[in-house]
């Protein structure tokens, strides 16, 4: 009955996908194995206008600019850049993808083959996945790349290591699909390690006082994939007993260099290989972690970071481009390591009588910033007043919402522009190795501006989130090279149970995290309606201001083998010394996939070259 109900609601969010106009994106909601019959029928139909969109888009061109190019003009095998796109094989690509990371951790190279073409076969071309899993203490069980432990280091090249991630890439290149490989994370919290915070039952690794088995609920693996399972920075800096201090990754020579050394040997391996699309320096790098930076770590940190592992990876692999993979933070009016050096546009058709010439974009000013803030306020107050009722207030989706009327206060540029993260996304996606920008969207964790008073909580999420994607759009265009969005994510209420933040190890739901609602005041979990409605302005406003592709954050896939004490670990069931291990498993979810009690929601993005 259970069962029937779930299709029943399938079925009628399709029917409203299909309503919703001109859509580029739609999350097609399957309880596998229960699948709707006229399921087919729907997803070519979405497919069409997805199609539809992308090639408008491709071929509708704004003011043109002189652009740098990797590879231009010479078809390639190898992912290129040209005029501010993507390009292969000679065809501009321009896509949604979909996240992965753990696709090296599944058990078996059948899981591997059949999560790809899962994938593959909604269309999807592109997948953002680690190509890192650190750990200090060797595993019994599961997949590991490199050993990391007294100020020593060791790449695991046998079947449960590298090998692994071969397979991977080639089952990728076997379904068509090209791989965005991330080389390390900014993120790997261990609170009675790094410091006296509240833990729970999530906390399944050393130095999280948890007995219970790895994984043994199913949002577990939020926190297992990141602190055992995947590793990342921190790791280099616990174990090779440098003062503990994030930004030590990014100025002490020792941990560069054992960096250095592990990419050398993870790039190296794929040179020559078409699947990669690309390699992505770090998962979201800035100057702090669960371990704090110190005083003098600045955006000029990070970013001659950025340079130096940048440099290293073209000299070893020439023949792929590399990202950033941070946040996108801006840092407006700060001193800048690579500055901008603006090329000649090329001639450009005159405009029709009547109509004025569409100026080049430029970099982002602290004036700037306010006066679209300004105006973006303005243009929602006139809308409020011609709209409101004599009470006063707003209509979402047929009601009627009491809104302030008082003028919003002066909050600065916010933490998303104002370099305090460390992170300058300008100034990194300028330095020549890197190939093209990258920026991630999550509303649920982080703030990219201030509230408009005239709005509810979701309309200022989504509308902060267009204005998020269309500021980093400008920035690609400026700069002359592609942005990608490596990653966006809303998390709905179903999820909000199995919600595990970057930084901590416990969810909202509990009622111990910062994050129990987001920075607009907004409870964290919207409904399916809600994250279908901001997905699809999402990817509307990313086609309409030229960003060159999305990553929807993330995947999930069901019918996985189960192994005790791995990234899909089985349900524990019975009592005393011996339980019994049984079922499938279902792909690791931090609030962020769709899996309910071994059923699999699949949201599907399509891609087009």
């Amino acid at each position: 009955m259970i069962h029937n109900k779930r299709t029943t609601s399938v079925s009628k969010r399709l029917n409203r996908a299909i309503d919703i106009t001109y859509i580029c994106l739609y999350s097609v909601v399957f309880p596998a194995p229960f699948l709707p019959t006229s399921a087919p029928m729907y997803i070519a139909v979405l497919w069409q206008l997805v199609l539809g969109v992308l090639l408008v888009s491709v071929a509708a061109a704004g003011p043109e600019r002189s652009r740098r190019q990797s590879g231009a003009g010479i078809p390639s095998q190898f992912v290129t850049t040209q005029n501010g796109k993507f390009m292969v094989n000679g065809s501009a690509l321009r896509f949604v993808g979909t996240n992965a990371y753990w696709l090296h951790a599944l058990n078996t190279d059948t899981d591997i083959d059949n999560t790809l073409a899962s994938i593959a076969a909604r269309g999807i071309k592109v997948v953002r996945t680690w190509a890192f899993n650190d750990v200090n203490v060797i595993p019994q069980n599961g997949t590991w790349f490199q050993l990391i432990a007294n100020g020593t280091t060791s790449v695991n090249t046998g079947p449960n290591g590298l090998q692994k991630l071969d397979t991977v890439v080639r089952l990728a290149q076997k379904h068509g699909i090209l791989l965005h490989m991330s080389l390390t994370n900014n993120w790997n919290p261990l609170p009675l390690v790094d410091g006296p915070v509240s833990f729970s039952r999530r906390d399944v690794t050393k130095g999280t006082n948890n007995t219970l088995s790895r994984n043994i609920l199913s949002n577990d693996y939020g926190t297992y994939i990141r602190m055992i399972i995947i590793g990342g920075m921190d790791v280099y800096i616990r174990e090779f007993n440098a003062p503990r201090k994030h930004d030590q990754f990014y100025v002490n020579e020792t941990l560069i260099n054992a960096f250095k050394n592990y990419t050398t040997q993870i790039v190296s391996r794929y040179v020559n290989s078409p699947a990669i699309f690309g390699w992505e320096i770090a998962n979201d790098p800035r100057c702090n972690s669960s371990i704090p930076a110190t005083s003098t770590c600045t955006t000029t940190t990070v970013t001659s970071w950025h340079s130096t592992i940048a440099q290293h990876i073209k000299s070893v692999d020439p023949n792929h481009l590399v990202s950033s993979g941070n946040q996108g933070f801006f840092c407006v009016g700060c001193p800048k390591l690579f500055p901008s050096t603006p090329t000649s546009p090329t001639p450009q058709v005159s405009p029709a009588p009547g109509t004025r010439r569409r100026d080049l974009p430029k970099f982002l000013t602290r004036a700037r910033l306010l006066q679209d803030r300004t105006a973006a306020l303005k243009k929602t107050r006139n809308l409020q007043k011609r709209s409101s009722p004599p009470s006063g207030g707003v209509q979402v989706r047929g009601r009627w919402v009491a809104t302030p009327t008082r003028r919003q206060d002066d909050q600065g540029v916010g933490p998303a522009f104002d370099g305090s993260q460390g992170v300058d996304s300008e100034d990194i996606l300028n330095i020549p190795e890197v190939g093209f920008g990258s920026f991630q969207l999550f509303p649920d964790q982080f703030s990219y501006g201030p509230n408009d008073p005239n709005l509810p909580a979701f309309n200022n999420t989504v509308q902060i989130g267009s204005d998020w994607i269309r500021r980093h759009a400008e920035m690609g265009q400026a700069a002359g090279k592609p942005v990608s969005l490596t990653a966006f994510g809303l998390v709905t209420q179903a999820n909000l149970p199995f919600f595990v933040p970057f930084n901590t190890t416990i969810g909202p739901d509990q009622g111990t995290s910062s994050l129990s609602t987001r920075q607009n005041s907004q409870a964290i979990g919207v409904t399916d309606n809600q994250q279908d409605d901001a997905y699809t302005t999402w990817i509307n406003a990313g086609l309409s201001s030229g960003l060159a592709a999305m990553t929807q954050y993330q995947w999930s896939q069901g019918d996985l083998t189960a192994q005790p004490g791995t990234a899909v670990s089985p349900d524990m069931t019975g009592s005393g010394v011996s339980p019994i291990a049984t079922g499938t498993g279902v792909s690791p979810n931090d609030g962020y996939g769709s899996n309910d009690q071994g059923f699999v929601y699949q949201y599907h993005y399509h891609s087009s070259n």
